[in-house]
């Protein structure tokens, strides 16, 4: 079926009728933003990452999974942002595929978006969000391992993926022992909701914060990725640890920000996503929109 305002305008009639489900609805949505014609973005901003020989480069986004037309104009920006700064592997926070969960949505929501990253052999790790199927623990390209948390190393850093929307007993005493473990300088822990954040929709998640936080200050992690939110926040360093909030990688809530004291930068007016370098004892971030413009960038020392 060709996709037109008048199709898409007649699925959200069918959503109040009771005719289609929401994931129908998701789903007529991203296909009809994607029929009004072709991905075109613009050029990426100067990299302000110093590109040192040797050094760790990864890239982060989250909320991505929708198919929709801004989700392939951030994954072709970060192709051609690649080019200048290569970074080897993606962090994913989570809500990675939206609405149904066929095979062809797998490669319209992923394999499609990032088929130019893929290509070159770039891997992403996933988290799982809220909206994520738990059989994505399987999905050969999240590189999970069929596991809903797992960790790996890479140069002197660690990277640790959590789940949580089941943040179980189990799993609280599996990442006390992996960071226990760690001798890695640099550690970095992902997962979709935020301990922290300004967030007028969802805010903090202040349950999970009460759980995980002494866990991470105890062990000395440095910084933590979350997702969940739809919009791009940097939070003032809270016991030593960085808080970032990338969740508007596909999706966006616009004006969702409510400034409060924690807030170190907040961008919420289009979508983003996240490059990073660690060089020794210091991490550099820069944080790009959908447009090309840089929205926040820095280097955090190491402190411990």
């Amino acid at each position: 079926m060709k996709l037109t305002r008048g199709t898409f305008l007649a699925g959200v009639l069918g959503e109040f009728t009771g005719a289609l489900d929401h994931t129908a609805l998701f789903d007529l949505w991203s296909n009809w933003s994607l029929a009004q014609g072709p991905i075109v973005v613009g050029e990426p901003p100067a990299i302000e990452l110093p590109l040192q020989d040797k050094s760790l480069r990864f890239a982060v986004i989250g909320d991505n999974g929708t198919g929709a037309r801004p989700q392939y104009e951030v994954g072709s920006l970060m192709a051609k942002t690649r080019a200048k700064f290569p970074f080897e592997f993606v962090l994913m926070m989570g809500d990675n595929i939206y609405g149904r969960k066929s095979k062809s949505a797998f490669k319209r929501k992923f394999e499609d978006p990032y088929k130019t990253l893929l290509e070159d052999g770039v891997k992403f790790y996933a988290s799982l969000g809220n909206h994520d199927d738990p059989n994505e623990i399987y999905y050969q390209p999240f590189h999970m391992g069929g596991k809903r948390y797992y960790n790996w190393k890479s140069g002197n850093a660690e990277f640790f993926a959590l789940d949580s929307t089941y943040m179980n007993p189990a799993q609280l005493t599996w990442i006390e022992e992996k960071l226990r473990e760690s001798s890695a300088a640099w550690k970095f822990c992902f997962f979709h909701h935020a301990l922290y954040s300004d967030g007028r929709f969802h805010g903090p998640d202040l349950d999970l914060r009460a759980r995980l936080e002494p866990i991470f200050v105890k062990y000395g992690v440095a910084v933590v990725f979350n997702g969940h939110e739809h919009f791009y926040e940097r939070l003032q360093p809270q016991k030593e640890i960085h808080y970032f909030v990338v969740g508007n990688s596909g999706q966006l809530r616009r004006g969702n920000i409510r400034p409060g004291p924690n807030l170190a930068k907040g961008f919420d007016t289009d979508q983003a996503f996240l490059i990073a370098e660690v060089v020794g004892k210091e991490f550099y971030f820069q944080t790009i929109s959908r447009s090309g413009n840089t929205v926040d960038s820095g280097m955090i020392p190491l402190h411990r």
